[in-house]
This record gives structure tokens, C-alpha cells and sequence, in this order.
């Protein structure tokens, strides 16, 4: 088998199962814990055929490259690059311009991206906690792949920088869901009775929009040849 393979022990699993992450496109192989290791690597390597169809189905990678237009908030970004000018990133319309040299452009445009997540979820999220009666601690950004935000018990919230190249009632629907945890840490019916006053749209839409387009932002700012 020509892609790397994780192999995970799992006390729940009953028999050997493989799968293709839709965010990272890894190959995972899920086993029982006292499972035989040499064939159930044998029988993953017999499914190579599957694996390279699932993998074929992974969403299209966008590089933060010059020319390339990535999804941001309720439209697009396309990256216009001058050697010659500023290494200062700057929004104009739906268009971010760059400058300084190319290498290290894509590192340079994702630092910029998360800079921006964090300011707008830090005001959104403060407002949203006004709202509530509730105090935050702390708003900070990441890059997770199993989840778009957290709340700790502490009145942290994380969020995945890549919320801001969501459309703006998603994104929003995201801090509405982390902020009503500061009430209740859980996902009982008071939950989702503060989720439904505070969020400004159906959760159940933003929910379907995510499941149908969340993992290809993954992919986001991968593939660029330099920098990435």
C-alpha cells in the first residue's frame, strides 16, 4: 500500500475496519485490541483498489497561491500577488493582495486568515455572551479536525480558524452553539432551548451546511508548492 496507514486499537471495535478521513485524507485501520496485526495489514493492503476510489472522492485541495480564489465568509477571496509590493496583507473587496517574496506566501496568508477568524469570533462571541448574561474567558483559534469549536468549563472557547471561510450565518450559528455551553455543558433540551434564542437562523440548516461542505475547508490552503 503506497499511502501511510494509522493503525488505531479501539476497545469497542469487533472486527478490523478501514477508513479515509474526508479532512486529512489519512488511512485509518481500526482494530480490536488483541487483533492480529500482519493480516489485518494484508487484508488493507488487499483494498488498495477502495481505498484510491475513496481517496479520488476527497475534496479538491485550493493552495493559497497567486491567482487561486478560496471561499471567505458569504463570498470569495482571489490572492493577487506582487513581488514588489508590501509583505503587508490587505483585503480589498473580494480580492488579497500580497506582496514580499514568494516563498513562505502561503504561510504568510494562512497566519493572516487565523489573525482574522480570532478578531471577528472575539467580538462575535462577546456579543453573543452579552446576550446570554455570561462572561467568556478567553477566545482563542486553532486548527482542529473533529470539530469546529469547544467550551471548557474554564469559559475558554475554541474555535477552527477556518469558521471565517464559512458563510456568515454558519459561522455565526457556531459561536451562538459554544456560547450556550457557557450555560450548560451539555446537549440536553435546556441547551438547545438557549441555542434556539440565541442563534439568529435555524441550527438544523447551518448543521446541514456543514455536513455537506465542512471537510472541503480542510483543504483549504493545502497543495501550495512553497510555504505551505
Amino acid at each position: 500500500m503506497s499511502e501511510p496507514l494509522e493503525v488505531v486499537r479501539n476497545a469497542r471495535a469487533r472486527r478490523a475496519r478501514l477508513s479515509v478521513d474526508s479532512a486529512t485524507g489519512r488511512v485509518r485501520l481500526v482494530l480490536p485490541p488483541r487483533a492480529a496485526l500482519k493480516p489485518a495489514l494484508a487484508w488493507a493492503a488487499d483494498k488498495a483498489d477502495w481505498i484510491a476510489e475513496q481517496r479520488a472522492r476527497l475534496p479538491r485541495a485550493v493552495p493559497f497561491e497567486p491567482g487561486m480564489a478560496f471561499p471567505f465568509e458569504d463570498g470569495t477571496l482571489t490572492i493577487v500577488w506582487d513581488e514588489s509590493a508590501s509583505r503587508r496583507i490587505v483585503r480589498d473587496g473580494d480580492t488579497l493582495r500580497c506582496g514580499g517574496p514568494r516563498d513562505g506566501l502561503s504561510r504568510r496568508i494562512a497566519l493572516w486568515l487565523q489573525r482574522e477568524a480570532l478578531r471577528v469570533l472575539s467580538e462575535e462571541t462577546a456579543e453573543f455572551a452579552a446576550r446570554a448574561g455570561v462572561t467568556v474567558l478567553k477566545v482563542a483559534v486553532g486548527d482542529p479536525k473533529s470539530r469546529w469549536g469547544s467550551c471548557a468549563s474554564s469559559g475558554t472557547i475554541r474555535y477552527s480558524w477556518r469558521l471565517i471561510l464559512m458563510p456568515v450565518f454558519v459561522r455565526r450559528s457556531t459561536v451562538a452553539h459554544e456560547v450556550a455551553h457557557r450555560l450548560h455543558m451539555n446537549h440536553g433540551p435546556q441547551f438547545h432551548r438557549v441555542v434556539a434564542l440565541l442563534d439568529e437562523s435555524d441550527p438544523a440548516r447551518s448543521h446541514a451546511w456543514l455536513r455537506a461542505h465542512g471537510a472541503a475547508l480542510h483543504w483549504v490552503g493545502r497543495g501550495s508548492a512553497t510555504g505551505a
